[in-house]
């Protein structure tokens, strides 16, 4: 719903004030610089990482911040990283004061409620000091595979998804703190895997650092720490302009989350409020579920990186670097216990469910003031499974995962959304390869492919799922924690739902998908069994009817829409032989459904 106000008082509101002049020709010099800094860190630490989340699937981010800890630049990676990264390093500051900040240190940690995420989340960040003087930072957080903890199954607090690092010195004037390494070593079940994790990231925030050290000798410090007040100052400008062209107004949505794993079937209410005014935006969560007994929780600093993605997606989604300027014109309002603003003890583990669907529910409830610039609902889920056993080729112990599979987003005003793309809460993340699955875990994948009519139909359809059958090579346990098999990705603007995410597994050769979610962990499989994970589609936005026939035509063709749904959705009759349309099928049936309902063809629809 929405309550628009007059916007007479809109003309006379003024971007923010520059208030830092430099050169402009630096300024671009820097702004470039920046981002080549935080991409070769991504770089490094993807050549040197020693698990396939992080050098294939991508599942970490990089950054370069300020001496008080705010973006200056991220390396594109997970968006909901942005504030979870910068409120990690605030907090290292305050932590250490910046008389105890020294040259030559590393600080680390993996506090879920820090981070805001979970504790396969590390963070390291290293001190940038020029001429004796502290100019920046430079960070990375990547997901390690293992943490310790229990393996697979339900968690229900933090004490028991693995080891806690508070914030820490991993390096204190260059000396490495050895026994904190002996105490991580001793406590990960594959310490070969994490100590090389480790030592990419060192490497990550080491590159940072020279690279931009390099930056500071050529042009100065001074003028480029002014340049990059100037670059935030013109974030914050764009960003400002940009939400003064949405109404003004109150604008609430709705949706829900299936359950929280514990008890299933009981729906988890996701409720915003975006309040809109001037040239500044407020993203009200107040009303969001209480945090769950479920390892689906998220910290603070997620709460307040679910409204940062959506807004930099609808003010200045191309602008670069992402930085803390663009966030100035942003407030969120986020009471502390909620599913992404958990206290401890709550669990954390699959922390990233719900805050994307935050996300979606944001777009939803801008839709009747922005129609051009939000999607229908997508897939909203990493849809992953994570496996575990000896491996028969081996005989070592493994861990994997297969995922993020990628799926269907939601339509747009102008265009269909997109298939087989990683949910939004993961960005840059790719799914990892098959080749890559199969040389290195005791499995075959026996098909991956788009799933026919999964997408929401709509005069812009919504993009399509995924579905990836895994066979066992050998006794393997699978954990999967898939949500929105019920909340369907929703349409707009009389767009249909797509369908939603799904999970199922094949013992003894036998489907069985009659699970009440798509949630199963603890699962046991033998050699010859399977599972299968099926990603949702997108919801479609605009009257299905409107969908110009040669649309849907070329749709059939392609084998994303069949030609049953075809008639039943879009009312075009097409031969399933030669795939060609009967136009005066297509007409009379057409015709007939828009009487039913007492509507009126429109222009597009006799395109």
């Amino acid at each position: 719903m929405a309550k628009k106000q007059s916007k007479t008082a809109r003309a006379a509101s003024k971007p923010a004030k520059q208030r830092h002049k430099v050169d402009p020709i630096l300024t671009e010099i820097v702004r470039n610089g920046v981002i080549a800094v935080t991409e070769e860190m991504k770089t490094n630490l993807m050549r040197t990482a020693y698990n396939m989340i992080i050098y294939e699937a991508l599942d970490f981010t990089t950054g370069l911040f300020t001496a008080e800890g705010d973006t200056v630049s991220i390396g594109i990676g997970l968006p909901s990283f942005t504030r979870g990264m910068s409120n990690t390093v605030k907090s290292m500051v305050a932590h250490f004061g910046r008389d105890g900040i020294k040259p030559g240190d590393i600080y680390v940690t993996n506090d879920a409620y820090t981070t805001g995420s979970h504790l396969n989340h590390f963070t390291f960040a290293l001190p940038i000091f020029h001429g004796g003087e502290l100019a920046g930072f430079a960070c990375c957080m990547a997901h390690w595979i293992d943490v310790g903890g229990t393996l697979g199954g339900m968690t229900t607090d933090i004490f028991s998804e693995g080891l806690q690092i508070p914030i820490v010195k991993y390096q204190d004037r260059g000396v490495v703190n050895d026994t904190l390494v002996d105490i991580i070593r001793l406590n990960v079940r594959l310490p070969s895997r994490a100590m090389g994790d480790l030592r990419a990231q060192v490497t990550a925030v080491k590159t940072g650092e020279r690279r931009f050290l390099q930056l500071l000798d050529r042009y100065g410090r001074k003028p480029v720490l002014d340049a990059i007040k100037t670059i935030m100052d013109q974030a914050d400008a764009a960003a400002r302009a940009r939400t003064r062209t949405i109404p003004d107004g109150t604008y609430e949505a709705e949706s829900f989350m299936d359950d929280d794993g514990i008890d299933i079937g009981k729906r988890v209410p996701i409720r915003v409020k975006v309040i809109v005014k001037g040239d500044t935006m407020t993203i009200d969560l107040s009303d969001i579920s209480r945090q769950v007994r479920g390892f689906y929780n998220s910290g603070p600093s997620t709460s307040i990186g679910c409204a940062q993605m959506a807004y930099k997606c609808i003010t200045s989604p191309t602008d670069y670097p992402i930085n803390d300027g663009a966030f100035r014109s942003l407030k969120v309002i986020v009471p502390k216990g909620t599913i992404v603003s958990a206290v401890r003890p709550a669990p954390m583990r699959w922390w990233m469910t719900y805050p994307m669907t935050v996300v979606d529910t944001v777009y939803k409830a801008l839709a009747p003031a922005i129609p051009d610039r939000v999607i229908a609902g997508h897939h909203a889920d990493l849809v992953t499974a994570t496996i575990h056993g000896i491996n028969p080729r081996t005989r070592e112990f493994f861990i994997g995962g297969l995922g993020p599979l990628g799926g269907g987003w939601g339509g747009k005003l102008t265009e269909d959304g997109v298939s087989a793309t990683v949910c939004a809460n993961d960005g840059d993340t790719h799914n990892s390869p098959n080749e890559q699955a199969e040389a290195k875990l005791p499995i075959v994948i026996e098909s991956c492919r788009l799933i026919e009519d999964s997408c929401g139909a709509g005069r812009h359809r919504g993009g399509l799922g995924i579905e990836s059958v895994v066979r066992a090579r050998s006794h393997l346990t699978v954990n999967t924690q898939t949500d929105r098999a019920h909340c369907h990705p929703w349409g707009l603007e009389g767009g249909l739902e797509a369908t939603g995410n799904q999970v199922h597994f094949r013992v003894d050769g036998q489907w069985k998908t009659d699970q009440p979610n798509a949630k199963t962990l603890i699962t046991h499989l033998k050699a010859g069994d399977a599972f299968r994970l099926r990603s949702g589609g997108g919801g479609g936005y605009g009257d299905p009817l409107e969908r110009p026939i040669e649309a849907v035509q070329s749709d059939v063709r392609q084998g994303y829409v069949s030609v049953e749904a075809a008639a039943k959705l879009y009312a075009v009759v097409i031969d399933p032989e030669t795939f060609a349309v009967d136009r005066a099928a297509t007409e009379t049936l057409r015709s007939t459904r828009r009487r039913e309902r007492g509507g009126e063809p429109s222009a597009a629809a006799s395109a």
